[in-house]
């Protein structure tokens, strides 16, 4: 049983650090990156559609990010809605394909940047210490049911810590990574 509660609490804590993968992803650092626009939802035909699934996205150099359209009659689309998304970019159409050229970063927006992995690393932070809460309660739980004794249940309550502190770890590496290539000139 109780190996049951620590192996659902790894998984879960798992998964808090996939998503955080993804978004900080998302988050521009200096360089151009496909996953820049994974959020970019375009109007096509009145329904919200991710731009990866319209389009292939790379990166040919390393301040541009170039978007090739498979519907050539969804450019005026995908250009709005990069536009109109939070980046901050101004994309070129020129027929064929949409380029996107990545300015330099200033001081203040780099600053921007590190305050917003800040928070969502905390926000991390605390989706892993809420995991840990609920694993020690079905612990504690498990113990005034008499399904643990005492012992066990510090142990369990031990053990849960240890893994908490794993990947609060991982999450602080993880931010400072980001950090370091936003800060990258």
């Amino acid at each position: 049983m109780k190996l049951d509660i620590h192996k659902k609490l790894e998984e879960k804590m798992e998964k808090t650090i996939a998503v955080l993968k993804d978004e900080l992803l998302t988050i521009r650092a200096g360089r151009a990156n496909p996953n820049m626009l994974d959020r970019v939802m375009v109007d096509y035909y009145g329904t919200m559609t991710p731009l990866k699934q319209m389009a292939g996205v790379s990166s040919p150099e390393p301040r541009t990010i170039l978007i090739q359209p498979w519907d050539k009659s969804a450019m005026g689309s995908i250009e709005k809605a990069i536009i109109s998304s939070d980046l901050g970019f101004n994309p070129t159409n020129d027929g064929n394909s949409i380029r996107i050229n990545i300015p330099q970063l200033t001081e203040e927006r780099r600053k921007d940047l590190i305050k917003l992995v800040a928070k969502t690393g905390e926000q991390a932070k605390v989706a892993i210490r809420n995991e840990r809460r609920e694993a020690n309660e079905a612990i504690k739980k498990m113990e005034k049911t008499s399904e643990l004794t005492e012992d066990d249940s510090k142990k369990a309550q031990d053990e849960v810590q240890k893994l908490t502190d794993s990947h609060i770890k991982m999450i602080d590496d993880m931010l400072a990574k980001k950090e370091k290539d936003i800060m990258e000139v």
